[in-house]
């Protein structure tokens, strides 16, 4: 435990890492010109099973990533792994974006693109191989893809 050094109050240290895999910046266009604001989606996972997704709006970058942090913790479910990977194939679809996951040999790592790799590690497999079989290059959807392939596993 580490102590604040305002308030003098004990803060606990978070058992999950986060990493956000896509920030945009939406613009809506008003009356008087244009807003923006900025979308973030974060991955939350403890490398041990337990991972979540979370996107959230804001107009500053970092309050954002708090609110999706947040999200994402609401969102934390626990993937069954065998041997530091998934137990069986495993195909999901989440919009335009499909995609498949298979369990790989020990040591081989994770073999997988950028929002599909940054799940995986969060969640804490070691060794997997990933496919995305679609032409979609929405970050959000990719990771949505490869969070419901992950709750679809059933352990054996």
């Amino acid at each position: 435990m580490a102590y604040n050094k305002r308030s003098y109050k004990k803060e606990e240290k978070d058992e999950f890492d986060k990493k956000p895999i896509d920030i945009r910046r939406v613009t809506r266009v008003t009356g008087g010109g244009k807003r923006f604001t900025f979308r973030v989606t974060v991955v939350v996972g403890n490398k041990k099973g337990k991972i979540g997704l979370g996107m959230a709006k804001s107009i500053d970058i970092s309050q954002a990533i708090e609110k999706a942090t947040k999200q994402a913790k609401k969102n934390i479910f626990v993937v069954p792994l065998k041997k530091g990977t998934i137990p069986h194939d495993v195909e999901s679809k989440y919009k335009g974006a499909k995609i498949i996951l298979k369990p790989s040999k020990v040591g081989k790592g994770v073999i997988a693109g950028g929002a599909v790799r940054a799940v995986a590690n969060l969640a804490g497999i070691e060794d997997l191989t990933a496919k995305t079989l679609s032409r979609s290059k929405n970050k959000l959807n990719i990771a949505k893809a490869t969070i419901i392939a992950l709750q679809k596993l059933k352990r054996n």
